[in-house]
């Protein structure tokens, strides 16, 4: 795994639950699109990851183009934090250190999965 890799993991762990759009992964990495597109295509091959569109009347009621979520799959979670526990043993915690807060983090955001 790369550093960027463990960034984003450490990152989507925060709440494993919530789907992420590649923006919000974005804001709180620090890693442009053009690193973060082919570790989230890493993660979707490897069956980590599964990706989906919202629904679009959740977009057109907030005037803009529908968001590509991503969220883990149910042996995705598992691997990824094994491969993090793994990481953090190898490099320490945190060994990055580049992650921002979220506060609406904690909010879910309601997707139509599919």
């Amino acid at each position: 795994m790369t550093s960027n890799a463990e960034r984003v993991l450490r990152y989507m762990l925060t709440s494993p639950m919530d789907p992420n759009w590649a923006r919000d992964i974005t804001e709180h990495t620090d890693l442009p699109n053009g690193t973060l597109l082919p570790i989230l295509t890493r993660m979707l091959k490897q069956g980590w990851l599964e990706r989906y569109w919202e629904d679009d009347f959740i977009a057109e009621s907030e005037g803009r183009p529908r968001r590509r979520y991503y969220r883990f799959t149910q042996g995705g979670l598992e691997g990824a934090r094994i491969a993090l526990a793994h990481w953090t043993a190898e490099h320490g915690s945190h060994a990055s250190g580049r992650l921002r807060p979220n506060p609406l983090r904690s909010h879910s955001t309601e997707v139509n999965g599919g």
